[in-house]
Parts: C-alpha cells; sequence; structure tokens
C-alpha cells in the first residue's frame, strides 16, 4: 500500500496550539527483563546497572510528537515551548516539517530538555528527565489569536502548565488537559482546578486512578465536569467517558511491537485532528489507535508514516 502523506493532503483547518515539552530523546535497550535485575526485598539499597547496547537520540518532547503527529495527519499544529542554547537542529527539524515555530523560545542560558529512556524486552520503560528550558516555557503566553481553533495542555514546567490552562480559559480557547508525567506535580485541588477549566482529559489507566485518587471523584464523576474524558489502555485501546458513560473503543493490532516511546503523543495528535474536525470522541480516540498501532512499529517518536486516508477512520 502506498504511504498517504497527510502533510500533502492538508486541508485549510484552524490551528491547535500544542503546550508542552521539546527534548531531545536518548532511547536505549536493555536486552533482558528489569524485574528480573531489581529485587523488590532489596529496593531500600537499590544499586543497578544495566548494559545497554542499542543507543540513539532523537527529536522528542511531547510538544514536538504531537506537532509531528498533527501535521502528518494534515493539521494545523503551533508547538508552543522553550529551547536551550542547543536546541537549533530542533528548530530546523520543525521547520523542515513544515511546524510554525512562532510560539517556540530559544534560551542562552540553559540546555533544551533531555529524556533519557532505558525499554527492557517487555517494553518497560525507565525514564530520567533533565527539564533545562522546559522550566522557563512560562515565559510563553498564551493570547486570543485568529485561527486558534483549539489547545492541548501537556506535561511541561509546572508554572507554565498553570498558567497557560488560565490564559486559554481566559481567551476563551477550548483545551484537552493532558497531564501526563507531569500529574504528580500538582495537588487534588490543582488538578480540580484544571479539570474545571478544561474542555476534555485524556490520561493512561495510571494516571487516571492517581488523577481520581488526588481529586476525591470516579471517573464518571470527572466526565460530568468536562465535555469528554479518554482513558488509553495501551494495546487494549480505550475508554471514552461522556457525561458519566463509558464507551470502550477498541485497539488496533500493530504490524510488530518495536518502541512504545511516543506512542500516547502520537494518540493525542490524533486526538486534535479529530476535535479540529467536530468529529465524536469515540472516533477522535479510533483514529489515535490507529495512529498509535502505527507508531509502536517504528523506532523513535518521530519516525513513522501514515499508510491510510485518516478521513476513512
Amino acid at each position: 500500500m502506498g504511504q498517504w502523506l497527510g502533510i500533502f493532503y492538508q486541508e485549510r483547518h484552524m490551528a491547535a496550539l500544542i503546550c508542552g515539552s521539546l527534548a531531545f530523546d536518548s532511547i536505549m535497550t536493555f536486552e533482558g527483563r528489569f524485574a528480573e535485575q531489581i529485587l523488590p526485598e532489596q529496593l531500600h539499597i537499590l544499586n543497578v546497572s544495566f548494559l545497554v547496547p542499542a543507543l540513539r537520540r532523537d527529536f522528542g518532547g511531547c510538544a514536538g510528537n504531537i506537532a509531528y503527529s498533527l501535521k502528518l495527519l494534515g493539521g494545523e499544529p503551533l508547538p508552543m515551548a522553550t529551547l536551550g542554547s542547543d536546541g537549533g537542529d530542533y528548530l530546523l527539524r520543525l521547520e523542515g516539517l513544515g511546524i510554525s515555530t512562532r510560539h517556540v523560545g530559544m534560551l542562552a542560558d540553559t540546555y533544551t530538555a533531555q529524556a533519557m529512556i532505558m525499554t527492557d524486552r517487555d517494553n518497560n520503560q525507565i525514564t530520567a528527565f533533565h527539564p533545562g528550558a522546559m522550566m522557563q516555557a512560562h515565559s510563553q503566553r498564551i493570547e486570543a489569536a485568529p485561527g486558534v481553533q483549539l489547545a492541548i495542555i501537556a506535561p511541561d514546567g509546572r508554572d507554565a502548565m498553570l498558567q497557560h490552562a488560565e490564559q486559554c480559559r481566559a481567551a476563551g480557547i477550548p483545551f484537552v488537559f493532558d497531564p501526563g508525567q507531569g500529574l504528580p506535580m500538582f495537588s487534588g485541588e490543582e488538578l480540580a482546578a484544571f479539570i474545571e477549566q478544561a474542555d476534555w482529559v485524556t490520561v493512561n489507566d495510571y494516571e487516571g486512578k492517581m488523577l481520581c485518587e488526588r481529586t476525591g471523584w470516579s471517573l464518571a464523576e470527572l466526565s460530568r465536569k468536562v465535555r469528554g474524558l479518554v482513558v488509553t489502555l495501551g494495546a487494549e485501546g480505550c475508554e471514552v467517558w461522556e457525561q458519566g458513560e463509558k464507551t470502550h473503543v477498541p485497539g488496533v493490532a500493530a504490524a510488530q511491537v518495536v518502541d512504545p516511546t511516543g506512542c500516547g503523543d502520537a494518540w493525542r495528535g490524533a486526538l486534535l485532528y479529530g476535535l479540529e474536525r467536530g468529529w465524536p470522541l469515540a472516533r477522535c480516540a479510533a483514529l489515535g489507535n490507529r495512529v498509535g498501532a502505527l507508531k509502536i512499529a517504528e523506532r523513535g517518536p518521530q519516525n513513522y508514516r501514515l499508510d491510510f486516508d485518516p478521513q476513512s477512520v
């Protein structure tokens, strides 16, 4: 089947503002299993080393990964993020993909965010993250602007996530709250405030449990406070919650399972693509599942290509 390159079939839809990190990912592969190397009864004196024969460096960060997915599908991403003094190559990368960099700042006195990701043979991951310039992302402000239809608040600096959510609300821009690995930074009261401001919420199953625990709301209760809530379940698909009602959207089998890095971001790019077009949330989720299956079959978060027309989902 010929590749469907959404970038060449781009419709003139309004843009999606993508607030989150731009990072360099150093991705390592451990050929064994973490569980066989870490003894639960010895966690209090943990001192382990993993041999990782395979190492590569990719462009990553949730804003970059989501923007890549949305652009590939034919959308108009506007990443809002901050790079460090070493970020010139990332700027060139975005420009080469035809992605606007007008909301991407650069700081001379710090490094770009760096993620060190180690994956074992069961696709479990251990990640170390240096935030770098991301911690200054709140220096970028959101204001009402023609052409911006919606936004996503994805993992970023703590102050940036808090302020960008408030700024989206003040500007009348509907947004997706995607706390991701940033969720533990916030108290129950702060998470409740995000949800009260947001139009949609997306989490994985682990994050969903933590979100419910910290806010004291069930998934059904949470879904009544927004237009829609999606809980992603990996290969099992996802749960779409709307006004207390749950719909299961089945997963899509991947051609092969190679690298899970960036699968959630690929899914979120598809979510934005569907929301831009006014699709039902379940259809957005189905597209996300299909794009996620393409991503997991390729190494790196921004190296996959489409092999279908997204409008056919």
